[in-house]
């Protein structure tokens, strides 16, 4: 007996998923629950376990291919290789009748004959468009999204893998943006063209005034290789995040030499006792949650024409990976002290960075912080994690030459560990002054910092 290995659906909103990696090759063994290949949705990339022991039987569906949930991706034999055998002759069974099929698209037999000298109705737009979308690659939404507004997905250009239409193809299509294709496709006709006040009616431009094509330039050498799925839903996440959201941004220099110092006398006794390492980033999360109980429109996002409050702090930690980004959230991030806020990020990290994240825990972030001074940088720009208004980026950690005012007022030039903190923030419900205020209660929070790191 074959057991049958399925896209997994891995949320309710995700319907389709691409398989990226197969793990194992046909005739390998394999035993339950092993990774046995790994997949890229909309929401995470994972590792899909083996549902059965045995063998691989059959691989049905090839990597970069992008299929919807529940679809049978291969099969698993027990474990002497007998399915092999058994579903040969089943599927040759099953293909037998296959020449048999165009007879259910001819004309039934009590229909009459129409007169020769007749001919076929076209068939309607609808029933057209209908008809060519089943033939289309693409998601059942984007689908969907044709049929309610009678596009034909056949004039749709996909830039999708394998050239599969994505959302953000039918609907460049439909908005008619440069490049979607609406002008070349659907342009206005001679017939159409509009009439001109006196009821003439405009005549197309000549061909003198066109100008000339603009040569083409030459190819500049290189390969060109297909975006993985994480890559295509990052750059279309950007860019709806920056079309969205009216982004302005401040930065704030913040001396952290007192919890340099605190995070080097307790690391060893922390990781100790804890099991886990003292690293900074539980720091900056805690000074922002703190802020951000003062300051709740930070925390807010935008509905429609209302703002929603949120009522806890779901902080999303974006965790740099080989093949991109992720942002896992940490929920209820406001009800953690700082030991559980050090194990949250910490866990979230490693399982981010093995594939082990839940699609529940890539989502419901109401703030995020990005950490671009882990590779050196001194501070980022970054880009707000829709629907958050706010994403704070944190700059490296270096020594620099401050003046330090000691209590009686006297300046000094002191070594100083120094950090740039960089503010994000939709300015279309947040504010510059309540921004920067945000920002200075964070700097005071760390530079005075006095709370027990467990």
């Amino acid at each position: 007996m074959a057991t049958d290995i399925v896209m997994p659906q891995m949320g309710e909103s995700i319907v389709e998923g691409t398989i990226t990696k197969w793990l194992k090759k046909p005739g390998d063994k394999i035993q339950r629950d092993e990774p046995l290949f790994e997949i890229s949705t909309d929401k995470v990339d994972a590792e899909i376990p083996a549902p059965a022991s045995g063998v691989l039987q059959e691989i049905k569906v090839a990597e970069g291919t992008t299929v919807q949930v529940n679809t049978v991706v291969g099969t698993i034999s027990d474990g002497d290789g007998a399915g092999s055998t058994k579903s040969a002759p089943a599927a040759e069974k099953k293909a037998a009748p296959a020449p048999a099929a165009p007879k259910t698209e001819s004309r039934p037999a009590s229909r009459p004959e129409p007169a020769p000298a007749r001919t076929e109705p076209a068939p309607s737009p609808a029933a057209q468009v209908h008809e060519d979308d089943e033939h289309a690659r693409s998601s059942p939404l984007v689908r969907k999204i044709a049929r309610e507004h009678n596009v034909n997905l056949s004039q749709v250009e996909g830039t999708g893998l394998g050239g599969r239409i994505t959302k953000q193809d039918i609907l460049a299509f439909i908005e008619g943006q440069p490049g979607s294709g609406v002008q070349e496709r659907g342009g206005v006709s001679p017939a159409q063209a509009p009439v001109q006040p006196g009821g003439d009616v405009r005549q197309p431009t000549s061909a003198a005034s066109v100008p000339a094509p603009r040569a083409t330039p030459a190819a500049i050498p290189g390969d060109l290789v297909p975006m993985t799925n994480m890559r295509r839903i990052i750059a279309q996440r950007m860019i709806e995040s920056r079309r969205t959201s009216a982004h302005v941004h401040c930065m704030f220099e913040v001396d952290m030499t007192r919890i340099v110092n605190l995070r080097n006398k307790l690391k060893s006794s922390f990781e100790q006792r804890n099991g886990a390492r003292l690293t900074f980033m539980p720091f900056f999360v805690r000074a922002a949650i703190i802020a951000l109980q003062q300051f709740p429109i930070v925390n807010a996002s935008i509905e429609g024409d209302g703002i929603r409050y949120h009522r806890h702090v779901n902080v999303g930690i974006a965790v740099a990976l080989d093949w991109g980004l992720i942002v896992p959230v940490l929920k209820n991030a406001d009800e953690l002290n700082f030991l559980g806020l050090q194990r949250g990020i910490t866990d979230l990290g490693e399982r981010a960075r093995n594939k082990k994240l839940k699609p529940e825990e890539v989502e419901g972030s109401t703030f995020t912080v990005t950490n671009p001074g882990q590779f050196g940088a001194v501070f980022g720009l970054p880009i707000i994690n829709q629907p958050n208004s706010a994403i704070m980026g944190v700059g490296g950690i270096t020594k620099m030459p401050l003046v330090v005012t000691d209590k009686d007022g006297a300046d000094s030039i002191a070594i100083r560990s120094v950090v740039h903190l960089t503010l994000g923030y939709d300015h279309r419900i947040i504010d510059g002054a309540i921004a920067d205020q945000f920002m200075a209660f964070v700097k005071k929070t760390l530079e005075g910092w006095s709370e027990d790191v467990g």
